[in-house]
C-alpha cells in the first residue's frame, strides 16, 4: 500500500515547492497580477510587465499554464493570435500574490528606511 503524503512545503521533496516557485517568482507574480486585470496577448503582456525578456515571459507563461493557472487560447487566424487568461485556480493564486505585491508597494518607504538604518549601523 502506498502511503499518502500530505503536502508540506517544508519537506524537501514536497511538490508544493515547485508550484510555489512558479507562483512567487519575480515574473510569476507580475504575470499573475497583470492577468488578474484582464486577458492579454503575448506582446501586450510583455509591454505591461516592464523588464521581462521574451524568453522569460514565454517560460513563465508555459510553467503557469502547465500548473493550471493560465489558459493559452490560440486562435487559428492569420496573423496568429494567442491570448492568455487566468483559470479559476489562477484567479485564486493571482489574488494572493497580487495582495502581497500591493503590500510590498505600500511598504517600500519602510523597507528603505530599515535598510538605511541597517547600513548606517554596519558602517
Amino acid at each position: 500500500m502506498t502511503e499518502l503524503l500530505i503536502p508540506d512545503v517544508n519537506r524537501v521533496n514536497c511538490p508544493s515547492r515547485v508550484i510555489l516557485e512558479h507562483v512567487t517568482s519575480r515574473w510569476g507574480v507580475l504575470v499573475l497580477a497583470a492577468l488578474l486585470e484582464r486577458s492579454y496577448r503575448f506582446s501586450e503582456l510583455r509591454r505591461h510587465v516592464g523588464g521581462v525578456s521574451e524568453k522569460m515571459l514565454a517560460q513563465t507563461l508555459q510553467a503557469l499554464e502547465r500548473d493550471g493557472f493560465v489558459l493559452r487560447d490560440a486562435k487559428p487566424v492569420i496573423p496568429p493570435r494567442v491570448d492568455y487568461a487566468l483559470t479559476p485556480l489562477g484567479e485564486e493564486a493571482a489574488g494572493q500574490v497580487s495582495s502581497l505585491a500591493r503590500w510590498v508597494e505600500r511598504r517600500v518607504p519602510d523597507v528603505q528606511a530599515a535598510r538605511a538604518a541597517y547600513d548606517e549601523a554596519k558602517a
